[in-house]
């Protein structure tokens, strides 16, 4: 079959795709030129990632695709009831990147905690004439060891975020749409392993007894944490969203902060990306990464390797 990856795609998966007899194209091609690339290229399957966007005038457009994959977990930058309806097949990789994407969180998480991502804008401007007021501002933190994480969305990424707190010593609740209790297996590293039952609590209880709230829910067009939630949240709670733009109402989060309502933030997707409002970005209570989640050496090859196989089982599945 012949793919174009136009968002890239790791060394394993092209070697995979290769191995396999697929032509690849690599070509990045912008979004108002795709449709007539694809159809003079014959192209048969499309990946993408974020940045690409597959509508139904694209589809439509493109009678030679058979098939659309997303490297990663969220497909809303993709009209997937549509493409199935046309005969498409639509597949991204759901497992691939869980575990990077929780400890981009854990990250956000340990190190707002002690203002380092404040610290470290900082520091290198006003670390030599300033050293000891520095060390003032920023001796305020706070340790994570018993303290309440609470998991919005509680499938793989959320599942792993949360072996990652139970490992530090923070306890654990969540709130799904599925409202039973969840036994983690745990592996600890040295061969060590452990399990943990972990207690679903609704939305409410979840917003008033968390010290910090990460959400790891689809983008649905509208916010599920805005003001009204944000009242419910402890006074000094965190907020961490690695999950879709939108999902949090950023002025309300902007104006909890201000207030002191919330004390922390940490966010590595935006609603207006690629152009991040800048009172999200200037904020110097939120710690801010360019949606990178995925963008670990191990996820790409997980995302590579499993898209070259799923394309490879349908490529057999419709040879005569």
């Amino acid at each position: 079959m012949k793919v174009l990856a136009n968002d890239g795609i790791s060394s394993s998966g092209k070697a995979a795709l290769a191995s396999n007899g697929h032509i690849l194209l690599e070509t990045t091609v912008a979004q108002d030129q795709l449709a007539a690339f694809i159809q003079s290229e014959n192209i048969e399957v499309l990946l993408v990632r974020s940045a690409t966007v597959v509508r139904k005038d694209l589809i439509d457009q493109c009678p030679s695709l058979k098939v659309i994959g997303r490297g990663g977990v969220g497909m809303d930058n993709i009209d997937v009831d549509y493409a199935r309806g046309k005969g498409l097949k639509v597949i991204n990789t759901p497992a691939a990147s869980s575990q990077s994407v929780a400890e981009l969180v854990f990250a956000h998480l340990a190190g707002m905690v002690r203002f380092l991502h404040d610290s470290n804008r900082n520091m290198p401007l006003e670390g030599d004439s300033k050293f000891k007021q520095l060390k003032k501002t920023y001796a305020g933190g706070v340790e994570l060891k018993g303290r309440t994480l609470g998991v919005v969305g509680f499938g793989r990424i959320g599942r792993s975020l949360a072996k990652l707190a139970l490992g530090h010593g923070m306890d654990v609740i969540f709130y799904d749409m599925v409202s039973d209790d969840v036994t983690l297996d745990l592996e600890l590293g040295n061969g060590v392993s452990a399990t943990a039952n972990v207690k679903w609590v609704d939305f409410d209880q979840l917003l008033s007894q968390s010290d910090f709230i990460s959400l790891h829910v689809p983008g649905s067009g509208k916010a599920i944490i805005g003001k009204d939630q944000i009242a419910k949240m402890k006074p000094g709670s965190g907020l961490l969203n690695a999950a879709r733009g939108g999902v949090i109402d950023e002025p309300a989060l902007i104006a909890a902060l201000e207030s002191g309502h919330i004390r922390y933030a940490g966010l590595d997707v935006f609603v207006d990306e690629p152009t991040p409002a800048v009172q999200v970005l200037m904020n110097d209570k939120v710690s801010i990464t360019p949606h990178i989640g995925a963008a670990t050496e191990e996820a790409q090859d997980r995302i590579g390797t499993e898209l070259a196989d799923q394309i490879q089982t349908i490529s057999l599945a419709v040879t005569p």
